[in-house]
């Protein structure tokens, strides 16, 4: 472990950064810039699925849920061979390595785009797209002609003009729209999301390790610095949330994914030649064994297993509509490797905790840790929802969402020029697709102060909100964000797209329940987990995270829509599918919430005093 007493020497004399040590800022922008490429990356992910590869909304949703799930879940590998081992300082730097490769080998994955294609009653015919002013036109090309597809209500679909072998109408479950990809780059894909993964797994455990090394665990300015650099996330988020999606739609995914790689290479650089600023902090424990055969073997292998992993979620979800699950085991057996292992593992550990507590603790440290489980469990239901932001509300931004901004307030008697450009007297801007996640960092930069203010007043006047109550509210807001989508659906255009501002509600919405609930949740665990038990606990609330990841590619799925090249075929039944999802699952947030209301006193009385 690194020696207390030589960071406390060498944090005496150092220059303070807004009352910090000054090192802070290193770590500050450090991880702005690796959270600037992950969110980057993140914003156009499903989109690039779904548009390049022409995999259906049902792998995408998978392969996201499955990608984020283990981003979450290898920092617990990660955490514990930089503690055990090789020290927080070399994780950070093999993880930045790794996470460079990894965005831009992603760069490169796409090559040319997959050719979409229609399989109607085992024969096949290739698909054209052609952009049209109400969006896109799909036709089948067969003998040199090409023949409109419309969809229909009903979910068949009309081809038009069709003559021979060609049916005029094809009845739902008659065809198959799916695309012809090249091997190598699907190989390349999970590989480059396999090197973010577990690069990721080393990084962003071990630099918030760091971080706890400059202070000491009595320092008041602790909690502050958590907060400055919660900011860098934020802040790094915004910036590349904004730029990648407007990059790869200018220039085309590749150069947003290397956009992202950029910054990734930054957060890299910026750690990497820090010089002795970092001596006296992250450092292997005493006495540590030399394991660099098996680190660096391990790493390696770590690698293929991702790739096994999203390549298996893959193959699974390709043939998931032909199977017919009964029951929960028949529904567990139908799901990946990965999806099969976090659900045994997470119940296992979310059930085994209390039964052991239940035969092993005095009431009193048995009663915390059954609430420290409630508490994470609400967490999974959150941030099931939550995560839909990656995949579901994504797509439902790029099909049935107008994203078009119209500006009156720049409505100008005539056109400006200057510069040798022209600004119109009426602008309007249309947001990428991606660009809506924008809105959740901006939400919590803008309203995370004011919570924190709220807050402290009500401490103050002895009402402020237990933990137990303060989730409570964030799962009904949550559930209350996706039944503003659909209350604000009634207002769809006749291209079938919902006003914007709606969309921004529910991101609103969810912000505040964000706010409510994830800066409560690790405190909570750890203050109502006995000592021994912490770092299990923290294990366990990180493998909610990654279920909560998991079950949102899930729920994603559910919501899944035909589309050809990644284009719904049908505006009309895409809205009324995502509207199912959302109101089930907005109607479920609110039911959680109510049941987390109704339980509140019961939890508050078995945290015995704690807060």
């Amino acid at each position: 472990m690194t020696d207390t007493n030589a960071v406390n020497q060498a944090g005496a004399g150092q220059k303070l950064w807004f009352g910090h040590p000054r090192l802070l800022s290193l770590l500050f922008t450090t991880e702005m810039w690796e959270r600037f490429g992950y969110y980057g990356m993140r914003a156009v992910l499903v989109l690039y699925l779904v548009e390049h590869f022409v995999f259906s909304d049902n792998v995408a949703n998978g392969l996201y849920g499955a990608f984020a799930s283990l981003v979450y879940l290898t920092p617990l590998i990660g955490g514990f061979v930089a503690d055990q081992f090789i020290g927080p300082k070399r994780a950070v730097k093999t993880g930045a390595v790794l996470m460079s490769i990894g965005y831009m080998l992603l760069a490169f994955t796409g090559g040319d785009a997959a050719k979409p294609f229609v399989t109607i009653d085992s024969h096949r015919y290739e698909v054209a797209t052609a952009k049209s002013g109400d969006g896109n036109t799909q036709y089948l090309v067969a003998n040199g002609q090409r023949y409109k597809i419309t969809g229909n209500e009903d979910k068949s679909i009309s081809i038009e003009g069709a003559t021979g072998d060609i049916p005029a109408k094809v009845e739902n479950g008659h065809y198959k729209f799916d695309g012809e990809r090249n091997s190598l780059n699907v190989v390349l894909l999970f590989l480059s999301l396999g090197l973010v993964i577990v690069g990721n797994g080393y990084f962003k455990p071990n630099i918030t390790s760091i971080l706890g090394q400059l202070y000491d665990r009595n320092d008041r300015r602790r909690d502050s610095a958590y907060s400055i650099f919660y900011m860098g996330i934020n802040l790094g988020s915004i910036i590349s949330q904004g730029l990648v999606p407007l990059i790869a739609i200018a220039w085309g995914y590749k150069w947003g994914f290397a956009f992202a790689g950029f910054g990734m290479i930054l957060a890299w650089a910026r750690f990497q030649f820090a010089g002795d600023r970092l001596a006296a902090y992250g450092n292997p424990p005493a006495n540590a064994r030399n394991i660099n055969l098996w680190f660096y073997g391990g790493t390696l292998l770590a690698i293929p297993v991702v790739w096994f992993l999203l390549n298996n979620t893959m193959l699974t979800a390709s043939i998931a509509h032909k199977v017919a699950a009964t029951g929960v085991i028949g529904f567990l057996l139908t799901l990946p490797v990965l999806g099969q292992v976090m659900f045994f593992v997470f119940f296992a550990a979310i059930i085994g905790i209390p039964l052991w507590g239940f035969f092993t603790l005095k009431p009193e440290e048995r009663d915390r840790m059954i609430v420290a489980c409630v508490l994470t469990t609400y967490s999974v239901v959150f941030f099931t929802l939550f995560e839909q932001a990656g995949s579901s509300l994504t797509l439902f931004a790029d099909r049935n969402t107008d994203l078009v901004i119209l500006a009156p307030h720049q409505v100008l008697a005539q056109d400006l020029h200057f510069f040798g450009m022209t600004i119109p007297a009426v602008w309007s801007y249309t947001m990428p697709a991606g660009q809506v996640q924008i809105f959740n960092p901006l939400f919590i930069v803008g309203f995370a102060p004011l919570f924190t203010l709220m807050w402290n007043k009500l401490a103050k006047l002895g009402i402020e909100p237990t933990a137990p109550l303060k989730f409570a509210f964030g799962l009904a807001l949550v559930g209350l964000g996706f039944l503003a989508l659909i209350y604000g659906a009634r207002f769809h255009g006749a291209d079938y797209r919902v006003p914007l501002i709606w969309l921004v509600l529910a991101y609103w919405l969810h912000s505040m329940g964000e706010l409510c609930l994830s800066p409560v949740g690790l405190s909570a665990v750890s203050k109502l987990s006995i000592p021994k038990l912490v770092g299990m606990m923290f294990g366990v609330w990180l493998m909610a995270s990654a279920m909560a990841q998991y079950v949102g590619g899930i729920v994603a799925q559910l919501a899944s829509t035909e589309t050809v090249g990644g284009k719904a075929l049908n505006p009309q039944v895409s809205l009324e599918t995502y509207l199912s999802v959302f109101q089930t699952i907005g109607i479920a947030g609110i039911i959680c919430g109510g049941i987390a209301v109704v339980l509140w006193p019961i939890l508050k009385k078995g945290m015995h005093g704690i807060r």
